[in-house]
This record gives C-alpha cells, sequence and structure tokens, in this order.
C-alpha cells in the first residue's frame, strides 16, 4: 500500500498520482490535504511517513509545492528515506541505491506528465541489494 500526502500546492498532482495508482490497481491511503484550501504540509507529511515508518504502508509519496519541505519533514521520522525527484533516473537510482521509501514530488516544478514517469520508476524499481548499498543504508539507518 501506498501513503500519500500533500499540501494546498501539491493536492492537484496529488490527484494525478490517485488516478494512475487507482488505474494501475495499486491500493493507497491518502493522509490529506483534501482540498485546495490553504494548510500546512508537516501534518500530511508526517502522517503518510509515519504509516510508512510503522509498516501500514509499503511506501509514499509527499507533494508539496516545491517538494522540499514536505520531504524534510518526512525525513525527521525514524525509519524514512524520502527522496525529492524531479526525474526519473533520481526516482531510479534512489530506489537501486538508497532503498527510498518514499518519494517527494514538487508540483510546482514538474508537469503531470514527468511525474506520473517518476512515480511509475519509483515504484517498479527494486533496491538492487548490492553489499556496497545495502551497507551505505544500514549505515544511514
Amino acid at each position: 500500500m501506498v501513503a500519500l500526502g500533500s499540501d494546498h500546492g501539491g493536492y492537484d498532482l496529488k490527484q494525478e498520482v490517485i488516478g494512475y495508482l487507482k488505474e494501475k490497481g495499486i491500493a493507497f491511503k491518502d493522509f490529506g490535504c483534501m482540498g485546495k484550501e490553504s494548510c500546512d504540509y508537516p501534518e500530511y507529511g508526517r502522517a503518510a511517513a509515519e504509516a510508512v515508518a510503522g509498516g501500514e504502508c509499503d511506501m509514499g509519496i509527499v507533494i508539496c509545492t516545491t517538494g522540499i519541505g514536505i520531504s524534510i519533514v518526512a525525513n525527521k521520522v525514524k525509519g524514512v528515506r524520502c527522496a525529492l525527484c524531479a526525474d526519473t533516473v533520481s526516482a531510479r537510482l534512489t530506489r537501486e541505491h538508497n532503498d527510498a521509501n518514499m518519494l517527494a514530488m514538487g508540483a510546482g516544478i514538474i508537469g503531470k506528465n514527468l511525474a506520473l514517469g517518476i512515480v511509475e520508476t519509483f515504484l517498479n524499481t527494486p533496491f538492487s541489494g548490492e553489499e556496497k548499498h545495502a551497507r551505505r543504508v544500514k549505515a544511514i539507518e
């Protein structure tokens, strides 16, 4: 299951991600926000991150205008490795090398088509399991 979280700046892009997840039959839980009214991203980023860290969800996707603030919040939760990605290469490499369990995106930075490509790449790329990467992930923890 994929945890989702956004603020008002990421709401529209989150709706596009929800459409993609539904189309692919991927289960998700939306931790908010639930509209375009101004709100504070830490509440929703933290809720999604806690669901991933606690095992309720396997992965998470969080979105704000830049992706920066919400990724910082997610990374404050022990057990979360959230990567801010604006391209598919970064999305692939953060899964292969860092075993990232959360993806952050900036709705004001990337468009829908690129965002959905990033989501697809992130969700479908496994951790490489290479010893050097496993060692580094363990050091992060």
